[in-house]
């Protein structure tokens, strides 16, 4: 069983794991997921992330995080400045169209015609392939959305995003091709 360092206690976070400190949880886990909020300032473990597959639950929220200019005009997503702050780790964007509470509620057996699907975008296939088994393990599909540039896709008010009760992997992938960058919130 691998060990899942979670850096947050927000809504994300909570509902997956505990965690000590952030340097302990980047420490301890054999990857690690992140469910706090960027900031421009790197303030994440940078040496003991290195190496590691780092999910990244973060959506932008401009009224919580601030307005940041490259992400508003669509230069880069929020995690694609994860993956920068992170240079040696392998981020991935999962977990960020679902409401934190849905998210062992909504689960499904595989097969299921009603399963709920998740995406997930990386610039790393090994991550990709890491977020599906974890996904299907808690009863999601998955759509893949990569790379990180497209992680904008399934953001705040995106079609995916606004779909979140329930997507099936079709009803999903639909949604992030409906995706348009002046939705960004």
């Amino acid at each position: 069983m691998a060990v899942i360092g979670i850096i947050g206690a927000g809504e994300v976070g909570s509902q997956l794991a505990r965690a000590a400190t952030a340097a302990g949880a980047a420490e301890a886990g054999d990857f690690v997921i992140i469910a706090v909020p960027l900031k421009l300032v790197n303030n994440m473990p940078v040496k003991e992330l290195a190496g590691k597959i780092v999910l990244d639950t973060n959506n932008y929220m401009a009224w919580r995080d601030g307005h940041y200019p490259m992400i508003e005009s669509g230069e880069k997503t929020v995690h694609q400045l994860r993956q920068e702050h992170l240079p040696h780790s392998k981020v991935a964007q999962a977990f960020t169209h679902i409401q934190a509470p849905r998210i062992f509620i909504s689960s499904r057996p595989a097969g299921d015609p009603n399963r709920h699907a998740l995406s997930v975008s990386s610039n790393f296939p090994e991550a990709v392939e890491l977020v599906t088994r974890l996904y299907d393990e808690f009863g999601f599909d998955t759509v893949d959305n990569s790379p990180l540039s497209e992680s904008w896709r399934c953001g705040p008010g995106q079609p995916a995003w606004i779909a979140h009760e329930h997507q099936t992997r079709a009803e999903l992938a639909r949604n992030l091709t409906k995706a348009r960058r002046n939705n960004l919130a």
